[in-house]
């Protein structure tokens, strides 16, 4: 009899396809297409990421409230709307009111919102709702999973506040890949790692960057970078340095609500990560499942159900 595992691997393949013309994007994953310019300023880039995680609210700013909300000067406001493709800031919050419209509609209503861990679980709710979204095309999350398949060794970066994210991938990517090297430590340690992870053969690393954002995890990303290694992120940020950095960013929203952060939707951005990569090679997972079943009973790492 296979294990649970192991008929959650042969069941839960994903199927590559495109969007259905139906599927809804998510408001995030608008504003990250209508904010996709390489060139914005980190001022820019300021007003942008304000818009991305307040939409609801910031497109029905005036020009002087957003300036003043997110600390930069009214001609700043009208220069990113020019950067961005409109004619002015007009024209930009017409736009963002649209999207704004289309959340609300679709939003609970406010007499429901209940208290606040009912609050901080409805914004978790609607972060796995926008990445479910995200998920009507999977293309882009087989092609990442098949790559990182495939590089021997696989690194898994995740430093501070991510490292929690990074230890349960690295957990059960060991279960389907040969060679997964967990990287928790920032600075010369991680330097080391990285280095010897590229020298090894290595390709790919997935790092993990949760708020607060730490400098030794940009400085490792750009260490890996500069090593020859492709960097795969997974971040609630759609736009900055990290996501500068990454050759392919998953920009993730985290439960913000109460004192520490939670994090349902990057956690099911891992597993999602983790089905295809098993998908990529079906018969070397089947394979290292069996044996690690057969050590798992020969050793009794598990109580009996």
């Amino acid at each position: 009899m296979p294990s649970p595992q192991q008929a959650r691997a042969q069941a839960s393949a994903i199927t590559s396809g495109k969007a259905a013309p139906e599927a809804e994007v998510s408001p995030s994953a608008q504003l990250r297409t209508l904010f996709d310019r390489p060139r914005l300023s980190p001022g820019q880039r300021r007003i942008a990421q304000y818009l991305i995680e307040h939409i609801t609210e910031a497109a029905f700013l005036s020009i002087t409230d957003l300036a003043d909300r997110v600390g930069v000067s009214q001609p700043s406001v009208t220069r990113f709307a020019s950067a961005v493709g409109f004619s002015g800031y007009p024209a930009l919050r017409e736009k963002l009111q649209s999207i704004a419209l289309g959340t609300l509609a679709g939003g609970p209503a406010e007499e429901n919102q209940g208290n606040e861990l009912q609050a901080a679980v409805d914004a978790e709710i609607e972060n796995l709702e926008n990445l479910r979204r995200d998920f009507a095309d999977p293309n882009l999350v087989i092609d990442v999973g098949r790559k990182l398949s495939s590089s021997t060794p696989l690194t898994v970066l995740g430093l501070r506040i991510s490292v929690s994210l990074a230890e349960y991938f690295a957990y059960a990517a060991r279960r389907i890949h040969p060679d997964v090297r967990l990287v928790t430590r920032g600075g010369s340690v991680a330097y080391d790692a990285l280095l010897q992870s590229r020298e090894a053969g290595g390709t790919w690393v997935l790092a993990f960057s949760m708020p607060r954002h730490a400098q030794e995890t940009l400085t490792a990303v750009r260490v890996a970078r500069g090593a020859g290694l492709k960097v795969a992120l997974i971040t609630d940020l759609a736009l900055g340095p990290l996501a500068d950095e990454a050759d392919v960013a998953f920009a993730i929203g985290t439960g913000s609500r109460l004192v520490f952060d939670s994090y349902a939707a990057p956690g099911v951005m891992c597993s999602a990560l983790l089905q295809a990569m098993t998908d990529a090679d079906p018969e070397r997972t089947q394979a290292r499942l069996e044996e690690y079943e057969q050590v798992a009973d020969q050793h009794q790492f598990f109580l009996r159900d």
